[in-house]
């Protein structure tokens, strides 16, 4: 396996990552939405009027059921390390596993973002450059399955046939810096890429709205004063860095929206 890791890498910040992710916490709603068509079809539209009553609209549908859909047990323990190194709990708020990130992550793979729909993934495949976005023959949900049994060779030959999530915080964070920085070598899979965009699908699912199974409680929301999908913010455009007093809302409305 050849590759070699900084001897003491930087820790991975929560801070930093939320900074370099503050596009996506301010439009976390819309974050999700361009993984669309994994929820089934859209709910029915009410014409002429407006169903003022609670209750009274029809509830969209969201990431339901119970356990994982796309990742085996043994996928599912490195991304639940993996992700709760990326953001760790803290007094700020969550970490990703409390936030229901690897649930988001996991639906999306089983959906059309994870077979590529929105990709191309036609050759040639010369290595591109950062600019060029992603360049791979991988679909997300390929590259996720291919990437995952690499790190753990890599990290059972580097670290005495332990695996990812077995490992000390401190390794953790070396193995995760050390794919970043592209001197992790794994067979067949670049571990660059992958980690890309296992930071990105992490930060969409700790801010996108808790239909697609992360930022459960909105707790990420609630962590930045993101208030949600309220449905009009007009009085509010003229009013620069003043809070909106009002508690975070999903697409499912509040506590009180039941399903017709």
């Amino acid at each position: 396996m050849g590759g070699t890791v900084p001897a003491d890498p930087p820790a991975l910040n929560r801070r930093r990552l939320l900074m370099g992710g503050a596009a996506v916490g301010a439009a976390g709603a819309a974050v999700a939405a361009r993984h669309d068509g994994m929820l089934g079809e859209p709910p029915a539209d009410y014409r002429g009027a407006m169903p003022w009553d609670e209750g009274a609209a029809d509830a969209p549908p969201g990431a339901g059921g119970r356990g994982y859909v796309f990742f085996t047990s043994a996928e599912a323990a490195f991304i639940e390390a993996a992700v709760d190194r990326l953001i760790p709990p803290d007094n700020v708020g969550p970490g990703a596993v409390e936030a229901g990130v690897p649930v988001f992550i996991d639906r999306q793979l089983a959906g059309p973002y994870g077979r590529g729909d929105h990709f191309y993934l036609g050759g040639p495949w010369p290595k591109g450059t950062p600019e060029q976005g992603y360049q791979s023959r991988f679909s997300p949900a390929q590259l996720y399955r291919a990437a995952i049994p690499a790190i753990g060779s890599y990290v059972s030959n580097r670290y005495r046939g332990a695996s990812f999530h077995s490992l000390a915080a401190a390794d953790q964070d070396r193995v995760l810096a050390g794919l970043e920085a592209g001197d992790v070598a794994l067979t067949g899979v670049d571990g660059a890429s992958f980690f890309t965009m296992l930071l990105q699908n992490t930060k969409e699912g700790y801010f996108s709205d808790p239909i697609y199974g992360g930022n459960r409680d909105m707790a990420a929301w609630k962590m930045i004063g993101f208030p949600g999908a309220h449905y009009d913010y007009r009085e509010w455009v003229s009013r620069h860095g003043q809070p909106v007093p009002y508690p975070p809302v999903g697409f499912l409305g509040r506590p009180g929206w039941r399903a017709s």
